[in-house]
């Protein structure tokens, strides 16, 4: 039985098209786009007011399974992606065991099969064990569908082994996704350093801790050929270096995430929240300034939530003890919405490249357009809906967002993946 979806504005930069039309999708791809659409048997929805585009893609999110399930697990964290707007996340490999072989591989792919509410990639350790030594099986996760290399969470600090990562990659037409991070540089970094550090009287983090390493990951993207994605990006001197990149000709991109783009150090008050502190720290605003001109003028490709979910007791302790890192696969669309779009920064259009056209490019995933034969993966959003975060609204299994109490407007109602729905107005399928 085929699906009609009705009087949807249809935005997708990709083949040219903003108007209010219908979608009819059968055996999960979109059949035809048009007016007054009908077929011999059908359901129909009628989205009058609300925005559908190509599905979401989030490329870096911490869904914790296997080893850390108190924190999250595929279940929860695909719900809480689908509860976002998501289509399909990538899967960081810093889990426990790390996936650093074919078997974990296969593991997050056939646990997102059987409990999953969105597509999960997945991505492999650069190294064994995230031990920056000895290689990880490349070869044979690339065979058994891995998309993607990190050693998220930490840098390679060994030049010599990023170089044999890169050149054993680009062997397989894959990105790598540095976390760059010099640890000795460093420290015990708990924030920015500068200001933020002085006020706090906590350890410094310093911008060079980032940009050294992604200035040495550069020329050896350059050495190698093999393509390059920079994660989380924070400052605006390692925005500039990318840049340069992208001007000389070479394959590298970034990301940033929404809680770079709309907090800074300056929000870290005196009560130490800890679900303000994350890797790599919030910065100066004049660093988040800089990252949204990114994203305005095309030098960002991505934007990510790098959900990274924890317990309520690990992080109610002091901010020195606290984990890094906050959830936010909830409120990313929202936040580009209210901070960006409904500002008139940047359009639906550009929006749309952020977070579902590039994400898929650099991933070499199939392409998602809203034409016929392409793939039902579908994002709806109502752009009027105002709403505060809550807590007790999340579908994740941890709270530690930063944003908590903010009030957005904008928000995603349905989901459909490969034509099915796994959120309808605004409630999860299950």
């Amino acid at each position: 039985m085929a699906l009609i979806l009705r009087n949807a504005r249809l935005i997708d930069p990709q083949v040219g098209l903003d108007e209010v039309a219908d979608l009819l999708i059968r055996d999960g791809r979109i059949v035809e786009v048009g007016h007054d659409l009908t077929a011999k048997t059908y359901v129909e929805r009628d989205l009058s007011g609300k925005i559908l585009v190509p599905g979401l893609v989030d490329i870096h999110v911490h869904l914790r399974e296997h080893g850390f399930e108190l924190k999250e697990d595929i279940a929860s964290g695909t719900r809480s992606a689908a509860h976002g707007g998501f289509t399909a996340v990538c899967a960081m490999p810093n889990t426990t065991p790390i996936t650093d072989n074919a078997l974990a591989v296969e593991y997050v792919k056939a646990r997102a099969a059987e409990v999953g509410k969105c597509r999960v990639l997945v991505s492999g350790a650069c190294t064994k064990g995230l031990g920056g030594e000895t290689l990880a099986e490349m070869g044979d996760m690339v065979a058994h569908g891995c998309c993607a290399f990190t050693d998220d969470g930490r840098g390679i600090k060994d030049t010599g082994m990023m170089r044999r990562v890169l050149d054993y990659a680009a062997q397989f037409d894959r990105v790598v996704m540095p976390h760059c991070q010099d640890d000795e540089l460093v420290g015990k970094g708990q924030v920015n350093e500068g200001v933020a550090s002085t006020r706090l009287g906590l350890e410094g983090w310093p911008a060079e801790g980032e940009e050294l390493e992604i200035m040495r990951d550069i020329a050896l993207c350059r050495l190698t050929g093999c393509p390059l994605h920079i994660q989380h990006l924070t400052t605006k001197r390692a925005l500039d270096l990318v840049r340069a990149a992208k001007a000389e000709g070479l394959p590298v991109t970034c990301e940033v995430t929404p809680h770079h783009l709309v907090l800074t150090e300056d929000h870290i008050g005196d009560d130490y929240p800890t679900s303000l502190k994350v890797n790599p720290p919030l910065r100066t605003a004049e660093d988040a300034a800089g990252l949204i001109e990114g994203v305005v003028d095309g030098s960002v490709d991505v934007i990510v939530t790098d959900h990274a979910p924890h317990a309520e007791w690990e992080k109610d302790r002091e901010f020195e003890l606290a984990p890094f890192g906050m959830i936010g696969l909830e409120t990313s669309l929202s936040l580009i919405l209210t901070y960006l779009v409904d500002k008139g920064i940047i359009d639906y259009n550009r929006m749309v490249e952020l977070m579902a056209i590039r994400p898929r490019e650099i991933l070499r995933q199939e392409r998602v357009a809203l034409e016929a034969g392409s793939v039902a993966d579908l994002t709806v959003f109502d752009p009027n809906i105002e709403w505060t975060v809550q807590a007790s609204d999340f579908l994740s299994k941890a709270k530690n967002s930063g944003f908590i109490g903010y009030e957005l407007k904008g928000r995603a109602t349905d989901v459909y993946v490969g034509g099915y729905a796994t959120m309808e107005n605004g409630v999860v399928v299950e």
